[in-house]
């Protein structure tokens, strides 16, 4: 199976974070991963509208805004405007996630949520005919360097079983180490968020990482 190789931008060097973008792209990244974070439904702020125009400026690849904000739905034309591709909500921060997840189709995105490690398949999959990725949160959302969580693997697996009725993508994200992209790449999962365990900070340039990382 290929794998989607995204990195999560918020790890980047923001003193450089235009060439960042370009050799990132120039080394074979597929999807750019920008956290919106609004220190409301997770404790932390991210990155800003600023960084994602200068991302967006700097490749052509596509652009997936994770919003970790509550009522993302008032906030879908900004991110569209930005130059935003793919855009994933947390179902809980949303009062009419299907509203919000239609919307973002109609104008033109591919529609995603983001599901964490404490959120049930159950609560959710009445969606499913809404999105085109469903990415799962393998660190509780907010903060990098957290340790991944095992026992979301079982979660992923179940999620597998979905996908033969409803044609959407499984992704994850958090704290993805070279040795989990291999063994849930062959569980059916089509995309990797990077950041540290895996991409950013290493002695390696970007090329030679993300080669090893779709070839493992």
């Amino acid at each position: 199976m290929k794998k989607l190789i995204c990195p999560s931008m918020m790890c980047a060097e923001y003193d450089s974070l235009g060439q960042e973008t370009r050799n990132l792209d120039a080394a074979g990244a597929d999807i750019f991963h920008i956290d919106i974070m609004d220190g409301s439904f997770v404790p932390n702020f991210g990155m800003g509208i600023q960084d994602m125009a200068c991302i967006r400026k700097n490749t052509e690849k596509p652009l997936d805004v994770h919003l970790m904000i509550d009522a993302p739905g008032n906030y879908l034309g900004l991110f569209v405007n930005l130059g935003a591709d793919i855009i994933h909500i947390h179902p809980e921060a949303d009062r009419h996630p299907a509203r919000t997840l239609a919307k973002i189709r109609v104008l033109g995105k591919a529609a995603g949520i983001a599901v964490n490690p404490g959120t049930s398949i159950e609560t959710v999959q009445e969606l499913f005919p809404l999105v085109d990725y469903v990415t799962v949160m393998t660190v509780n959302p907010g903060f990098s360097g957290q340790k991944y969580l095992d026992f979301v693997d079982d979660k992923i697996r179940r999620l597998t079983g979905f996908q033969s009725k409803y044609a959407f993508g499984i992704l994850v994200d958090g704290a993805v180490s070279p040795q989990k992209i291999a063994k849930l790449s062959k569980a059916g999962v089509e995309g990797f968020v990077l950041g540290t365990s895996a991409l950013f900070g290493k002695q390696e340039e970007y090329r030679t990482i993300i080669s090893r990382l779709k070839d493992c």
